[in-house]
């Protein structure tokens, strides 16, 4: 009787259903890697945690991982990894030095290198932003000048535009909307950002909020500014090239060409004397 009036209760909800239709990854390992991030959170100094913070904001993320998830999976890589070689070392039964070398190696390989793939995505991202701040620059400019105002531009800027910076001025808009001062909400995302060019351009948009200068003129600046200094990296990199293509001339395509050049009339000189 219990039975059919528990049968009874659960026969028609929707919410077991949807709960069993879940992947067990949902349902069980995500709860736990979440509850095991946490532990790991609790573990960490607040500066490390901090800073980890930081960076992975200026990454835009790693994917969907928090910043104790992040930690999780860098203590789980450093300890797999020295594990790893400590394995190997005392299969192999290496001499004291070479053992030593190659510990050192993992705690290298294991510590850093979470922290390198993170620079890297830093510094891509970094790229992006720069050089689409004076594509992004011309829509606002434009757009404030046809008569809508600053969150109207970076609203229709979201529509029309993708990328990184895009993507941080959305955020911005949306933590001026959400009741953030503009000032604060350029300064986040000056430092998410981390570029000098998009320092500059919040810096000039709140010097102008505060003087009362009008906006439209001061994007036109700042717009015109930024392509000049485009050029003029772009100029800097050309400048460059010659050193650069250098090395690979000198090692790979000049020994090449002595040897087409070169090599029948030295073959003629050895049959030559070989022959007297």
């Amino acid at each position: 009787m219990r039975l059919r009036s528990l049968d009874t209760a659960v026969l028609g909800r929707s919410d077991i259903d949807e709960e069993l239709s879940r992947p067990i990854n949902e349902r069980l390992l995500a709860p736990f890697r979440r509850s095991l991030a946490d532990w790991i959170g609790k573990m960490t100094p607040q500066s490390l945690q901090r800073m980890v913070e930081t960076k992975m904001a200026m990454a835009g993320g790693m994917g969907n991982l928090s910043t104790n998830e992040f930690l999780l999976l860098w203590g789980m890589w450093a300890g797999g990894v020295i594990l790893l070689a400590f394995g190997a070392v005392s299969f192999m039964e290496l001499p004291l030095k070479n053992t030593a070398m190659i510990m050192l190696a993992a705690v290298m390989a294991g510590g850093l290198l979470p922290f390198m793939l993170l620079k890297r995505k830093i510094t891509q991202r970094q790229t992006s932003i720069q050089k689409d701040l004076p594509e992004v620059l011309d829509l606002l400019t434009v757009s404030v000048e046809a008569g809508l105002a600053f969150d109207g531009a970076l609203s229709k800027l979201a529509e029309k535009m993708k990328g990184a910076l895009v993507d941080e001025l959305a955020r911005a808009l949306q933590e001026m909307r959400i009741g953030l001062p503009k000032r604060t909400a350029l300064q986040n995302l000056a430092q998410r950002c981390n570029v000098a060019d998009v320092s500059l351009f919040t810096t000039s948009l709140i010097q102008a909020d505060q003087l009362g200068v009008s906006i439209a003129k001061v994007l036109r600046i700042q717009s015109a500014g930024m392509r000049e200094k485009r050029r003029q990296r772009v100029q800097e990199k050309a400048m460059k090239a010659p050193v650069k293509m250098l090395i690979p001339l000198v090692m790979f395509v000049f020994p090449t060409i002595f040897i087409v050049l070169l090599g029948p009339a030295l073959i003629r000189i050895m049959t030559t004397l070989m022959d007297k």
